[in-house]
C-alpha cells in the first residue's frame, strides 16, 4: 500500500500486518482522544472504533484535531470516523455517538479488541470501562489528567500503580484498588497542576484550562503505546 510504504520500510511487512488485522477503540474524541484516533489511523490499525456522545464545540476549536468550524454542532466519534476514511477508504470504521455509562456498557463486547484507549474525562465513567475492559483481560491504556498543564514533554507511561502527581491518577489508583482492577497501562503528566483563571468560567462551569500541544501530545504518545504493543 503506497500510502505506508515509509512506514513498512520502518517496521516491516509482518509488523504492519499485525496492525491491520488489530481491533482497537478508542473511548473519548477529544483533545487526547481525537490526536490518539488519528495516530492509529495513520498508522494503519485496520479496524476502530470511535466512541464519543458529546458534539464538536467552539471551545474545542483551540486543541481538539476534530473541532473546526465546519464540524460545529457534529458529533464527535461521527467526524473522527469520516475523517478516518478520508486518510484510509480501506479502512474499517464505526462511530458510536454515545457515552459510555452503565446503560451502554452492554454495546461492547470487550473480549473482541486487541486494545482499548480510555481518553474520557468522567470519573466514574473511566473506572467502569476500565473495569469492563480488564475483566476481560483485554490490553488498555489509560489518559490521565491534561489539563491545566504547559508542558508537553512532561508525560510518562506507566502501570496506574505507579504513576505519581497527577491528581486524576491519585483518584484513579484508589477506585482500582477499589475494585480490584489490575493491568492498566497509564499516560500521565510529572507536572503540577496550574490553577486555571476561574473568573473565565460560565456560571457552574468547573473550568479546566488546556493549550494545543498538551493533550495532542498526550495522545500521540498514548497512540505511540498501542502500536509498539501491537507489533511486539
Amino acid at each position: 500500500m503506497e500510502n505506508y510504504v515509509r512506514e513498512i520500510a520502518l517496521i516491516g511487512q509482518k509488523n504492519f500486518e499485525k496492525l491491520r488485522a488489530a481491533r482497537v477503540a478508542v473511548f473519548g474524541i477529544g483533545g487526547v482522544g481525537s490526536y490518539a484516533a488519528e495516530a492509529l489511523v495513520r498508522a494503519g490499525v485496520g479496524t476502530i472504533d470511535f466512541v464519543d456522545g458529546d458534539c464538536v464545540a467552539a471551545s474545542n476549536l483551540n486543541r481538539q484535531l476534530i473541532a473546526l468550524h465546519s464540524t460545529l454542532g457534529k458529533n464527535k466519534a461521527e467526524v473522527m470516523a469520516a475523517r478516518a476514511l478520508d486518510i484510509d477508504s480501506a479502512g474499517n470504521y464505526t462511530a458510536y455517538p454515545l457515552f459510555f455509562d452503565q446503560k451502554t456498557r452492554d454495546v461492547f463486547d470487550f473480549s473482541r479488541y486487541s486494545y482499548v484507549a480510555d481518553c474520557i474525562d468522567d470519573v466514574e465513567a473511566k473506572a467502569l470501562l476500565l473495569t469492563c475492559v480488564r475483566e476481560k483481560n483485554t490490553p488498555v491504556i489509560s489518559c490521565m489528567g491534561a489539563g491545566n498543564k504547559l508542558d508537553g514533554s512532561a508525560f510518562r507511561v506507566a502501570d496506574l500503580e505507579k504513576t505519581r502527581e497527577c491528581p486524576l491518577a491519585r483518584i484513579m489508583r484508589r477506585k482500582m484498588k477499589e475494585a480490584g482492577v489490575t493491568g492498566v497501562r497509564a499516560v500521565y503528566s510529572e507536572e503540577k497542576p496550574l490553577s486555571p483563571d476561574r473568573a473565565l468560567a460560565a456560571e457552574g462551569e468547573r473550568l479546566i484550562g488546556s493549550l494545543s500541544f498538551v493533550p495532542s501530545a498526550a495522545g500521540l504518545l498514548l497512540a505511540g503505546e498501542i502500536v509498539k504493543s501491537l507489533i511486539q
